[in-house]
């Protein structure tokens, strides 16, 4: 994995992407630079080289958003083709926009255009291929996990399901643990040391996941040789954040926490953010206006007013804000005063409402919100104060959400569907933990990039 800006990739998807990136700078630059004479040809290298990296990395970003890059899947062959499918068709209008910007005077405009999409064609058949194919065994990462109780087989669960250029050699168990519940099958040898066994099977990760560690039940001396030799050590916490994005209430410790890196709230992160969110909220109300002005006209034709819905809710250090949306219920949705988690099949919301709901359109007031200072663009997400009392006192860490500013979208909206549940918003406070002790600039567009696909995909919406 590889660290950038506090956020963690996967070396081979920053890999996949200067392939993509060179793969369609060079079709366009060598198949434009063709159709112009040689002595001509030198003045406008730059110019293309240029262009095609515009269009190159618009395409790059279109194709994070609709989760093209993705690591780990559910999806087959041909949902990945659809995918690409929607990408070149949004490619299209790039390419004419790349092409307007051009001071290239091609003969024929037509055919420019045409290299650009087959550029582009190039890049997503590779981006399938490349989704789908077994990854070759020098990118592959050899894992050994350091205990064989609960937590080990935890990890050797999530390692499987979440990475599939990770091979799992197996568990090491320590002396110390009397119950084990892996797998015989994958236990490997106490008879040799952790360092020959790490040696003979060419370990590249350990990661120790002990449910106990006291009473010398790690050893220190051999997990330190073997990272002088090399090796990747870490602890089941660490693991977690770097591989799944996610801090896991059921890994992480007080300890991990305070002593730990990030949780960076200083005033030059604070005012950068700030004016991100000014700049990118009075843009998108300009954008949506259209939008937002026919949603509204369309619920007052449903159920007439009120077309807008307030709700109190926590933000930044448990201060009250009211929240407005556009009203996707009915007006009698809690008649009885007690607040309910929605659900997929609610029968409180409206036709219009549900159709706005899986678009995101509900959410567009929020923008409001966000210039006035009480939400920003990416944050977690403001919860009512019922819940947010009831859920303080279940689970641990909760309240960390709090040290900053609630978002119109966030790490855990993207990564995880809908809460409905206490258990879903455990399930998304890991998220939102991560997002906090990670945040940054570059964390923030990120989630505004994958939110685009959420959007498109209609993932996750209730």
């Amino acid at each position: 994995m590889v660290k950038i800006f506090n956020h963690y990739f996967h070396k081979l998807t920053l890999l996949q992407i200067f392939f993509d990136l060179g793969l369609v700078v060079c079709a366009v630059v060598i198949t434009v630079l063709t159709q112009i004479p040689g002595p001509a040809s030198a003045p406008v290298s730059s110019v293309v080289v240029t262009r095609a990296m515009f269009f190159a990395l618009g395409l790059i970003i279109i194709n994070f958003s609709l989760g093209l890059y993705d690591r780990a899947h559910s999806r087959t062959v041909g949902q990945s083709t659809a995918r690409a499918m929607l990408s070149l068709c949004l490619a299209l209008p790039l390419s004419l926009a790349i092409l307007r910007m051009s001071p290239l005077l091609l003969d024929n405009e037509r055919w420019f255009v045409l290299v650009l999409l087959t550029a582009a064609a190039l890049m997503l058949v590779n981006r399938v291929h490349v989704i789908h194919a077994k990854s070759r065994m020098m990118m592959r990462t050899r894992v050994l996990v350091y205990g064989a109780g609960r937590r080990a087989e935890l990890v050797g669960k999530t390692l499987k399901k979440s990475d599939p250029n990770v091979d799992l050699v197996g568990y090491y168990a320590s002396p110390n643990e009397t119950v084990k519940e892996v797998s015989a099958w994958g236990l490997l040898s106490t008879e040799k040391s952790l360092t020959d066994v790490v040696l003979e099977h060419e370990v590249d990760q350990i990661v120790v996941a002990l449910s106990e560690r006291r009473g010398g039940s790690m050893p220190l001396r051999e997990l330190l040789d073997c990272k002088l030799q090399g090796v990747r050590v870490v602890d089941i916490a660490t693991y977690f954040e770097i591989t799944l994005g996610q801090i896991r209430l059921d890994a992480v410790s007080a300890g991990w926490l305070i002593f730990g890196e990030g949780f960076n709230q200083g005033i030059g992160r604070t005012l950068v953010k700030r004016l991100f969110d000014i700049v990118c909220a009075t843009v998108l109300i300009i954008l949506s206006l259209p939008v937002m002005l026919v949603a509204a006209l369309l619920i007052l034709i449903e159920s007439g007013g009120p077309i807008f819905y307030f709700q109190e809710r926590v933000g930044l250090n448990g201060r009250l804000f009211n929240v407005v949306k556009f009203r996707s219920m009915r007006t009698d949705a809690e008649k009885d005063g007690k607040p309910r988690w929605a659900s997929a099949t609610d029968d409180r919301v409206t036709r219009v409402g549900r159709s706005i709901r899986k678009l995101r359109i509900d959410e567009l007031p929020q923008l409001f919100s966000v210039l006035g200072g009480d939400m920003s663009l990416v944050g977690p997400r403001p919860e009512r104060p019922y819940f947010v009392d009831k859920l303080t006192q279940e689970m641990p860490y909760y309240a960390v959400r709090q040290s900053v500013k609630p978002g119109l979208t966030g790490w855990a909206q993207v990564r995880y569907h809908y809460g409905a549940s206490v258990e879903d918003s455990a399930e998304k406070l890991q998220y939102d933990l991560y997002y906090v002790k990670n945040h940054s600039l570059f964390l923030d567009i990120v989630v505004l990039f994958e939110t685009v696909g959420v959007v498109i995909m209609g993932k996750g919406a209730q």
